[in-house]
């Protein structure tokens, strides 16, 4: 009688395959996509949502100063507060991006456009068109706001992003720097192929954590430049408003933003997903 032997099958031992896979960097320059309708059908989609985007959260802005102006027989406890237009933009965010994420990418922001420019996510063109489709929405945006609230619209500031008193242009560019550093950290982190492979029995969607992303940084910033982190916002609601004050600080509002794009992209790229090292590996490994 022979002894029966099992033979263990090898198993190896290291694991190369990964459980998700990088979406290959997007070209810098595609002529290609000007022929597609899918680059112009998510131009529309970006034009539109940022077009509610500012619509409603400016709205929000006007309507809370009528309701809080004792001059005007109002409540100062009266309106949604400060809270209350946290959750204006956070929320707006959450369901724009939540319908567009599956046609545009959900950006509704040029500093998110930028960040992922700089990351290769999307080529230059579509930037620029994202970028000047996000602008042109957020002028019409406002320009509602201000047709139908007419009678308070410039009376209480337009909704326009302006430095508060008490805080020097130093500051307000560097809360507009960690703001915006906050949003697109949180955009990597929420549609890192990675994370979704990794947790992907956690049934969280991308444009929660990006919504909350916004409500938090409106709750720190608002007290101290209204909180801009995204210039199509502060692009818009200057142009319809027009008065110096938001034209002599609006600069602000276009270079911290995209100060803290660029600090996020490289954060993120190079330091969290090793970017840096994987480019240093593979320079070794071709010399």
């Amino acid at each position: 009688m022979t002894k029966e032997v099992e033979v263990a099958t090898e198993q190896p031992t290291e694991f190369s395959a990964k459980d998700y896979t990088d979406p290959p960097p997007a070209p810098l320059v595609d002529f290609e996509e000007l022929t597609q309708w899918s680059l112009y059908r998510a131009v529309i989609a970006e034009f539109i949502a940022t077009l509610l985007f500012l619509y409603v959260t400016v709205l929000t802005v006007i309507g809370y100063k009528v309701q809080s102006d004792v001059k005007a027989d109002g409540d100062i406890c009266g309106g949604v507060g400060i809270l209350g237009i946290a959750w204006a933009f956070g929320g707006m965010i959450f369901i724009l991006v939540y319908c567009t994420a599956g046609i545009s990418g959900g950006h509704i922001n040029p500093a998110v456009t930028f960040g992922l420019f700089l990351a290769r996510k999307v080529s230059l063109i579509r930037a620029v068109l994202y970028m000047v489709a996000q602008c042109l929405g957020a002028i019409c945006g406002v320009g509602f706001v201000k047709a139908f609230q007419s009678a308070y619209y410039v009376r209480y500031g337009g909704g326009a992003n302006v430095m508060a008193p008490g805080h020097t242009k130093g500051v307000g560019l560097a809360a507009e720097i960690i703001g915006t550093f906050v949003l697109v950290y949180t955009v990597f982190s929420a549609t890192d192929p990675k994370r979704n492979a990794r947790d992907s029995h956690v049934p969280v969607l991308a444009p929660l954590p990006i919504g909350f992303a916004v409500f938090m940084v409106h709750l720190a910033t608002i007290p101290i430049t209204g909180t801009g982190i995204n210039p199509a916002r502060s692009f818009g609601a200057a142009v319809i408003y027009n008065h110096d004050k938001a034209w002599d600080e609006h600069w602000i509002f276009w270079v911290g933003p995209f100060i803290g794009a660029f600090a996020a992209a490289v954060y993120h790229q190079f330091i969290l997903r090793a970017g840096a090292i994987k480019a240093l590996g593979s320079f070794r490994s071709n010399a």
